[in-house]
């Protein structure tokens, strides 16, 4: 699963201190958290489901064959969420007996026949109805609802929003829609029928065996998956989709898009083929499943899931070509969700205390992909982005990696499974070496193909392919939390020709690691390595010709920790040009940010970055400098024109119009103009900011023209006014990630944040479902990072009533349309009742 990471850069440090001080529980007793015990194995599940659009309910029966794991057993316990019960069988070669049972508490307990022996087949019929509105699980920060099968627009009544049915099985919610055994360490093979209105085309998981027409205009389905997976990666998806082709060898692979974006499916989904071939071949392990097939749900509640060979996707992965030559913002996550089908699908972590045997993986796929495709510096960005998100979330700093304690089974989707757990992985891979690394992997899926495994089988993979005892890399960053705060201090001794850096920890608990020290002699760096025992300070000393320009600590950028440390805009510079590695680069150029404009050094670094081969470097530089100022002007001008126009990255365009719009000069308006006619975002939206700036007069007549869609927050910052004062209806559901959090705004940034409160109102007092559902959306999102904070809660609260007042007001002016603001009220008051 990819879960959703708000990254709103305008809410900064909002909730931070809130949530560092939020216990790892919110409060509720920790609880040792066992593996779950396995009485009953299953076999194979038989499921023949319809649907009731009307009721939002499911009709279906379930075959469900198992037996006894190890010890006799004259009971089957199932888990059945929210369900009518209508007939419990024992199935015997089509010849059904009866069987007691007795169904409470979301348990369905089954008396069989007799007592049956370990191995010892039997099979059970259950008629039954899904109600999933009757589900009482609730959601969490990492999946916001739980109640595992979902109707969207059932009834049709919002013109703009598609019919259809999907469901999410992660973590435990597969038993929503049928009666399971709903634990990741089951593994079962299985098949569905599934009835549909004959203009809907289906999904699940394994191949399409047989598609029969039926009597009303219906058809049935026929889908088989032969391989044992488990449970909660069980799916079901239905809709009006188009169905695109492509193909990886002989497997078929197949994106299930909306019409609306079936022109760019291969601009969204494209890779995929290559990523199988790329990711088979590294881990020494072909795709092991019939097909690959990918799908979006609206209204999704997370960011994607990777159920076996049907990956559901959210709807932000559909994107149009404005989006897209910019970026494919959602190519991480097609990664990440494909890797899942080695680690998570294949072999799946026996229970979720040990989910970094799915998730840090697959974060972790996201910085091989890049490497391949992009290059080790994307590879760097893309993981730096990912690792500082746990760095700046004290909260997680005292959770382990493998847990046992945790209050809920969703809290172990966090920073430190995902974010952390991908760095920690790169550690280890720069530790062995790439070949051991890799045939550790290969070594792990070979030993542990369609079972489950937790973190200590991985320890063992590596080890017995490298032939290195790997307990110390895993107590610490499996089985301990935290990571280690460094800073560093250093002397030079003339006589001897040495300089002595000393290595300082300042967390409780000492780390052992490899450290690589560059060490600026001449202006030039010299690479040391280094090992840094568990000890509070490590003393090193190097031989140099004199005392060092600079000592540039974790240089290569391996080793995840927070480092405090100081340098002059001339050792940034020096580190900057001196430096391969991004990571080293991009410190040195974001460390001047308070120096832009007072010192040369400062200047020339920037000049520098501009001419990176790495756009984000560029990019970054742009985003920095000030050409305002008479000097920087003298210095860069030239060369932001030359981006603004010829860049190979659109981004960098953009970034280059926005820098040249700070000058007011209108000589650059002919460089805007031409930019507003561009079909990239970037360059478009910042070209209208840009006229906007230089020459207000223009606003009334380009404000149509804006397009928000998939926009950055830094442009949504610059174009919201011009939205908000023109009521550029369009754009409405486009600016609701700055208005949702308005009341806070207002405190950091009292005139952006008075314009997001006009913006909110303006939705509140607007009949736009898609607007309204992306506040509540994105609040609910935001509710895990704010913690328990009262004061925080009663404020979103408040401003959801205020906004609910608008909406019965509209209401009452507009009776003839409750249709579609029913629904809008509908969801504020959910909102409101998720921050009782």
């Amino acid at each position: 699963m990819k879960k959703i990471i708000l990254s709103i850069a305008i809410l900064g440090s909002l909730f931070s201190a809130n949530v560092s001080a939020q216990t790892e529980t919110s409060g509720r007793e920790k609880v040792y958290r066992a593996t779950s015990e396995k009485v009953t194995e299953l076999k194979h599940t038989k499921l023949k489901v319809s649907f009731d659009y009307q009721k939002e309910q499911m009709n279906g029966e379930e075959w469900l064959t198992a037996s006894p794991y190890f010890y006799t057993s004259n009971e089957l316990v199932l888990d059945a969420k929210g369900m009518l019960i209508h007939e419990v069988a024992l199935d015997n070669n089509g010849k059904r007996s009866p069987l007691k049972y007795d169904y409470k508490n979301d348990v369905l307990k089954i008396s069989l026949d007799k007592t049956y022996q370990k191995n010892q087949e039997y099979t059970v019929y259950i008629k039954y109805t899904a109600r999933p509105n009757e589900v009482k699980q609730e959601g969490s920060m990492a999946i916001s609802d739980a109640k595992g099968l979902y109707f969207i627009n059932a009834q049709g009544q919002d013109t703009n929003k598609p019919t259809q049915i999907w469901t999410q099985g992660e973590t435990e919610s597969s038993s929503a829609w049928f009666p399971t055994i709903d634990r990741s360490i089951q593994k079962t093979t299985q098949e569905i029928y599934m009835t549909v209105p004959d203009k809907y085309v289906t999904l699940s998981n394994g191949i399409l065996k047989d598609s029969q027409k039926d009597a009303n205009g219906l058809r049935t389905d026929h889908w088989v998956m032969d391989k044992r997976h488990s449970t909660y990666l069980f799916f079901m998806g239905v809709g009006e989709y188009a169905v695109v082709k492509d193909k990886w060898k002989n497997i078929d692979v197949d994106y299930y898009i909306e019409k609306e974006y079936e022109p760019y499916a291969k601009q969204i989904y494209g890779n995929t083929p290559e990523m199988i071939e790329f990711f088979s071949k590294k881990l020494g392990y072909d795709y092991p499943w019939a097909k690959y097939a990918q799908i979006s749900g609206r209204d999704y509640v997370s960011g994607a899931m990777e159920n076996t060979t049907a990956t559901l996707h959210g709807s932000d992965i559909l994107q149009k070509p404005g989006q897209l030559i910019d970026e494919n913002k959602w190519e991480d996550t097609i990664a990440h969700e494909l890797f899942h089908h080695w680690f998570g699908d294949l072999v799946t972590a026996e229970s979720w205390s040990n989910l970094t045997v799915n998730e840090s993986f697959a974060n972790y796929s996201e910085y091989l992909w890049n490497e391949y495709k992009y290059g080790k510096d994307q590879a760097e960005y893309h993981q730096m982005e990912d690792v500082n998100h746990y760095i700046h979330n004290p909260s997680d700093f005292k959770k382990d990696l493998v847990r046992f304690d945790y209050a809920s089974r969703e809290d172990v989707f966090d920073l430190v499974t995902y974010q952390k757990g991908g760095g920690i992985l790169h550690m280890l891979r720069n530790y062995l070496g790439d070949e051991a690394f890799f045939a550790g992997m290969t070594d792990y899926l070979k030993t542990y193909e369609y079972k489950n495994a937790e973190a200590h089988q991985l320890r063992l993979s590596f080890e017995k392919i490298s032939g290195k005892d790997l307990n110390w890399f895993f107590n610490q960053w499996y089985f301990g939390s935290g990571h280690p705060k460094l800073n560093y201090s250093y002397t030079f001794e003339p006589v001897k020709k040495q300089v002595t850096v000393v290595i300082d920890q300042s967390q409780e608990l000492p780390f052992e690691f490899p450290l690589t020290i560059d060490v600026y002699d001449n202006g030039k760096p010299k690479r040391q390595q280094v090992w840094v025992n568990a000890t509070a300070k490590n003393t090193f000393s190097f031989d140099v010709s004199k005392n060092p320009d600079l000592i540039n600590i974790n240089a290569d950028g391996i080793l995840v920790a927070d480092i405090t440390e100081t340098k002059t805009p001339e050792q940034n510079l020096m580190q900057f040009t001196g430096s391969k590695e991004f990571k080293s680069r991009y410190y040195a150029l974001t460390a001047i940010k308070d120096q832009v404009g007072k010192t040369p050094a400062a200047t020339k670094l920037l000049s520098a970055a501009l001419k990176d081969p790495y756009f984000r470097i560029r990019e970054k530089a742009l985003e920095l400098m000030d050409l305002s100022n008479a000097e920087q002007f003298k210095a860069l001008a030239t060369d932001v024109e030359k981006l603004a126009s010829n860049d190979p990255k659109t981004l960098v365009q953009g970034a280059a119009i926005a820098a040249l719009a700070k000058t007011k000069d209108k000589k650059y308006l002919p460089i805007f103009e031409k930019g507003v006619s561009a079909v990239s975002n970037s360059v478009k939206g910042n070209s209208l900011a840009a006229i906007v700036s230089v020459d207000p007069s223009k606003v009334d007549a380009l404000a149509d023209k804006i397009d928000l869609e998939g926009a950055s927050e830094a442009m949504l910052t610059q174009l919201m006014p011009i939205v908000v004062k023109n009521k550029v209806t369009s754009q409405m559901a486009n600016i609701a990630p700055i208005a949702a959090f308005y009341p806070f705004i207002k405190f950091q940034n009292p005139e952006l944040g008075k314009v997001a409160e006009e913006g909110y109102n303006w939705i509140m007092s607007s009949d736009n479902l898609k607007a309204t559902e992306s506040i509540t959306k994105l609040l609910g999102q935001a509710k895990g990072q704010m913690g328990e904070n009262p004061q925080v809660k009663m404020m979103i609260s408040q401003m959801l009533k205020d906004g609910l007042s608008k909406k019965m007001d509209l209401l009452k002016q507009n009776p003839q349309k409750a249709a579609s603001i029913n629904p809008q009220i509908d969801a504020i008051n959910k909102g409101i009742e998720n921050f009782k």
